[in-house]
């Protein structure tokens, strides 16, 4: 038997009020894992970006063909 399977099981068991709780929770979780994904990518952006800041280019604004707001 699966885990959802399983879960589903338990969570049928439950009062209303309780299987709220549980809906509560899982919607916590997949909040917290969207914000450590979210950090993550931030933070390898910020590295792969880093030092850049100072390097000459030879392109300026007028170079673009839309510009990102």
């Amino acid at each position: 038997m699966s885990v959802t399977q399983t879960l589903q099981e338990y969570i049928q068991m439950l009062p209303d009020r309780s299987q709220a709780e549980v809906l509560d929770f899982v919607k916590y979780l997949l909040f917290k894992q969207r914000q450590e994904e979210a950090d993550w990518s931030s933070l390898s952006l910020t590295f792969a970006m880093r030092g850049m800041e100072d390097e000459e280019t030879d392109y300026t604004l007028n170079d673009l063909r839309e510009p990102f707001v």
